[in-house]
């Protein structure tokens, strides 16, 4: 701790806020009230209420201290006091003066049996290992013992150990003050039970159980202080015991608390710029935050995997379409399969025939060898008994060195032969498989040009199918089935003939299709032709009939103009005629048979022009119901080809 902060702080004042910057990353810590490690203080009970009975008693009260009591009477009760006064003890305690009323602070009592031998002994021992382990040089007969000086020495190194800034003030000389003071400041729950006279005499016998009591109180506190000190609890407000990921209100403020020290002892510096203070807590929050920003980051890039693939499913096609593809392509498939292991399984069987034919002729080749070996022995056994002569000996020999000769020539003919077979057979079997193949084309062709049987009639009785047999014996039984000369190729060239006919008339039919079709786009473009020609004309004759209404409405507007102008001059004339007298009848005649003829061209006109225009009506509707009808037949002709 720096020492110029107790010299430089001043009263903290709740309402006025501290100069010392505070980071942005750190969350400002409520304000709490300092706990006391003496714990809660204990409050005392309620006092007696006195008693409303007037009546004294006569009996002498009674002193709890075993040190004030007399040591003649045993139990006072039952028994009458001495009138002698001269045999009365005399209090240890000064006479005179009134005895103070407890307060109620004074009230509690220390539970602890402080006068117990046993118990006594149990705190001196806790005390001496407490000191012991504390390097202080200490012994249990020197502690039995106690002087003043120890007493003190021993107080204010507990005293420190629980408080370091607490300093016991024995300036003028008296230690009793600056102890009670620290007891006080320490909260010791039992000080008033406690005299600043008894550290004359600390050893005294009424003195040093509640002495020791204290000692014992400030060893256990201590304790509990070590023992929360090197706990490592979260209160402590440590920065090294902080972990790299914390959510804890109170490591928060153990980091603000860090920065507002180190902020403080740059401020008492004399610099105002805390770049240091910053960049530690900074770091240290960036360490913090490192780990989530990983997860993050995984998380982000798992989401992004998780889109990509959720969209490349959503723009691929289901699933179960392309299983139902695979699934008739298996089916196909095994049909295939099913047909070739067929036509193998055929085979198969054709081959075990020619193994099962060939063992039967090497077991009789076998037999013949053994039965000519028999021969051979039995012949020479006949040799050997009977009884030749040199001559017949040598010709006997003769005959042998000649028939061995002959024999090997015979063998070698055979090995030749056999070789020759082995030849032929190898070209059989080549020549075989080859067949087999021809034979398994054709079978496949019949499946393909669905000639398998029955034939549609009037085949219906041949079956074109071929098996060969290579196995059999038999060269009449080698391919089984119809004639191939006599019914299997007429028939097939009939078919072929039929089908080629079927075909040139399909091909006729085509042909005419395609004819028909050719007409009918030729009518159809000759319909079109003359329809754009009709509709010239229905486009001319709508001008006409827009041209004769234009010009019937100028004669309307015209005679309705000659008829006002008429009207006025009869009026005129009637007026003139009233003013003259003079020809008004004749005059009158005339201007109405004007104004006849003039109506009577007017209603020609009108008459005329609605004569027109219902002829030019019917002309389009006579035109567009021949228009339909041909089209209708064409549709018909269309239909019907």
């Amino acid at each position: 701790m720096d020492p110029r902060r107790r010299s430089t702080m001043q009263p903290i004042d709740s309402n006025i806020r501290s100069g010392i910057p505070m980071p942005s990353t750190v969350a400002k810590p409520p304000p709490a009230a300092r706990l006391s490690l003496a714990g809660p203080a204990i409050r005392a009970p309620y006092p007696v209420p006195p008693s409303t009975n007037p009546r004294h008693s006569l009996y002498r009260s009674q002193n709890s201290n075993p040190l004030l009591q007399s040591s003649s009477k045993a139990n006072p009760y039952g028994k009458t006091p001495l009138s002698n006064s001269a045999a009365r003890r005399d209090s240890l305690w000064p006479r005179g003066a009134p005895v103070a009323a407890p307060s109620g602070s004074q009230v509690a009592k220390d539970p602890r049996p402080l006068r117990d031998k046993g118990f006594q002994q149990k705190e001196r021992q806790d005390i001496l290992e407490y000191l012991k382990g504390a390097g202080l040089d200490i012994n249990m007969q020197r502690l039995a013992n106690i002087q003043s000086k120890d007493y003190r020495a021993i107080f204010e190194y507990l005293v420190q150990c629980l408080d370091p800034a607490q300093a016991i003030d024995s300036s003028n000389g008296r230690f009793e003050e600056g102890f009670i003071n620290a007891l006080k400041a320490l909260k010791y729950p039992y000080i008033h039970q406690i005299d600043s006279k008894w550290l004359a005499a600390p050893a005294s016998l009424h003195t040093w159980p509640m002495l020791l009591g204290v000692l014992h109180w400030l060893v256990e506190l201590c304790k509990m202080r070590d023992h929360y000190m090197a706990s490592g609890h979260p209160t402590l407000q440590d920065p090294e015991n902080i972990p790299e990921e914390f959510e804890d209100q109170i490591d928060h403020r153990a980091l603000a608390f860090e920065y507002y020290e180190r902020s403080y002892i740059v401020w008492l510096d004399g610099a105002d710029d805390f770049v240091e203070p910053k960049r530690i807590i900074e770091e240290r929050y960036a360490r913090k935050n490192e780990r989530v920003q990983q997860d993050l980051e995984s998380k982000t890039r798992q989401y992004h995997d998780a889109k990509l693939e959720y969209k490349k499913l959503k723009s691929s096609a289901a699933p179960v379409a392309e299983l139902q593809a695979n699934h008739a392509t298996l089916l196909s498939d095994r049909e295939k399969f099913e047909r070739v292991l067929e036509q193998y399984e055929s085979r198969m069987k054709k081959i075990l025939e020619q193994i099962s034919y060939a063992e039967a002729d090497f077991k009789q080749r076998d037999d013949d060898l053994h039965k000519l070996h028999a021969e051979q022995d039995r012949l020479t056994g006949i040799v050997k008994e009977q009884n030749l002569t040199p001559e017949e000996a040598t010709r006997m020999t003769t005959d042998y060195d000649n028939l061995s000769r002959n024999l090997e020539d015979l063998k070698q003919k055979i090995a030749d032969s056999q070789r020759a077979v082995l030849s032929l057979e190898v070209n059989l079997s080549n020549r075989a498989g080859a067949a087999e193949e021809i034979v398994d084309q054709y079978t496949g062709l019949l499946s393909a040009l669905n000639l398998f049987p029955p034939l549609p009639p009037p085949l219906q009785d041949i079956d074109l199918t071929l098996e060969l047999n290579t196995a059999v014996s038999n060269l009449q039984e080698l391919l089984t089935g119809a004639d191939i000369r006599k019914i299997i190729k007429p028939t097939l060239s009939n078919i072929a003939e039929s089908k080629r006919s079927e075909r040139a008339s399909v091909e006729n039919d085509r042909l005419r299709v395609d004819n028909d079709l050719d007409q009918l786009t030729v009518e159809c473009e000759n319909v079109d032709s003359e329809i754009a020609v009709v509709e010239k004309k229905v486009l001319a004759i709508n001008e006409q009939a827009e041209d004769l209404h234009n010009a019937a409405q100028q004669e309307a507007l015209m005679a309705s103009q000659e008829a006002e102008r008429l009207e006025r001059d009869l009026a005129h004339a009637r007026t003139a005629a009233l003013a003259n007298g003079m020809g008004v009848k004749s005059r009158l005649q005339t201007l109405q048979f004007q104004y006849k003829e003039q109506v009577e061209k007017v209603n020609r006109l009108k008459e005329e022009t609605i004569r027109a225009i219902i002829k030019n009506s019917h002309d389009i509707a006579v035109f567009k119901a021949e228009v339909s009808q041909h089209l209708r037949e064409l549709r018909e002709c269309a239909e019907s080809g």
